[in-house]
């Protein structure tokens, strides 16, 4: 029988791991999974859900999406925007986390409040209790009772004609939402602001069934079970490696004085060496350029007006005009033969201009389209013409 008794001293910390026997880690409701949704295929996703859903989800493919951490800070921009597109086909996403990201905030439009956000040590969290209850009316005045790690952590605004409350907790005697369901296109977006309630503690001090009762909410279908173990090879894998030179370097004193020391030498090395070696070069002043002051001065106005729609058509018209001109291909029907043909012709992988493809069919189905949608679709397009 699992116990969260060792001969190690207890870490009581939450960390919220999968692979975690400790009372804060998620071990037996993530080995559970498979029980807990006896009707459904669990995969663990062992890569960012963003590559997942890019390589082996199709656009009319539905899936159940599960994530239990204090902050899913793997699911970045790109990668959230990706998994909200898909909901809106009709799939679900299911989020337990103490910390949601702004831009889930915006655009689902809600807001959450944490009374207790300030408190991280064990010994602090040990002291907050908390009741728990479910809207539900087979068990709408059922008390669930913690007796530690709840904070009073609920949703503080939410969009009340796409939102429905789903369950509550007890902030000094006034029921507050922390479970809620946000209807999304066809799809579903279940947020809940207490995630310790899946830990080992919880699983094996009789309150298993608030668990089963949360995830009754998830509809028939495969189960995508998020362990945030990687981040994505797309969205952020370069400056993930940037980052983590300089955060080492940056980390040992002695290496930080080599690394500024070294700069400092570089510096000098190319300003005395480009003095002796230099020659005089006459200045030409450039042609004045009335067509680059044009371009901007028309950016300008677009990025005014926020018109964010209008540039992601021109772009994609522009993208088209240059298929044609540069691989002779018709653009009127983009289909699979088109997509094979674009990638043998341009030099590209077949998975990339797929979903280029299908990304700019998204698009052109929107009316109205985000800042990230324009920058992410720019994006695409530059790395499909470097090849």
């Amino acid at each position: 029988m699992f116990s969260l008794i060792s001969c190690n001293k207890t870490d009581w910390r939450e960390n919220f791991k999968e692979v975690n026997k400790s009372p804060f880690g998620t071990f037996i409701v993530f080995n559970e999974a498979e029980d807990l949704f006896s009707t459904n295929d669990v995969h663990y996703l062992k890569e960012n859900i963003y590559d997942y859903l890019f390589y082996h989800v199709e656009s009319d493919d539905y899936v159940n999406y599960i994530c239990i951490k204090s902050s899913a800070y793997k699911l970045d921009v790109e990668g959230l925007t990706y998994l909200l597109n898909q909901v809106k086909l009709g799939s679900t996403a299911f989020l337990s986390l103490n910390y949601f990201s702004e831009h889930l905030k915006d655009s689902l439009q809600f807001t959450t409040k944490n009374l207790d956000e300030d408190i991280y040590s064990p010994e602090e969290l040990k002291k907050l209790n908390g009741t728990l209850y479910l809207e539900n009316k087979d068990f709408k005045n059922q008390p669930f009772l913690y007796d530690r790690n709840i904070r009073k952590n609920y949703f503080d605004r939410i969009d009340k004609e796409n939102t429905v409350v789903l369950g509550t907790i007890d902030v000094d005697g006034i029921k507050q939402p922390n479970f809620i369901k946000i209807h999304h296109g066809d799809g579903a977006v279940f947020l809940h602001t207490n995630p310790v309630v899946f830990t080992n503690y919880n699983m094996l001090n009789g309150r298993e069934n608030y668990v089963e009762n949360l995830f009754s909410y998830i509809p028939s279908g495969d189960i995508l079970w998020d362990s945030q173990i990687k981040s994505s090879m797309f969205t952020n894998r370069d400056n993930d490696k940037k980052d983590s030179i300089f955060k080492f370097f940056l980390g040992h004193p002695s290496l930080t004085w080599f690394l500024f020391v070294s700069l400092f030498g570089l510096l000098l090395f190319m300003l005395f060496n480009a003095r002796r070696k230099q020659r005089a070069v006459p200045i030409i002043k450039p042609l004045q350029n009335s067509t680059v002051e044009f371009a901007h001065t028309i950016a300008n106005l677009y990025l005014k007006e926020a018109d964010h729609k209008n540039l992601v058509d021109k772009k994609i018209t522009y993208f088209l005009e240059k298929i044609r001109d540069k691989y002779l291909i018709d653009t009127n029907n983009l289909n699979s033969q088109f997509i094979e043909k674009l990638a043998l012709k341009s030099n590209n992988d077949l998975a990339s201009t797929k979903y280029l493809i299908n990304t700019i069919i998204a698009l052109n189905k929107k009316t109205e389209c985000t800042d990230v949608e324009l920058m992410v679709l720019n994006n695409m397009i530059e790395k499909f013409f470097k090849k």
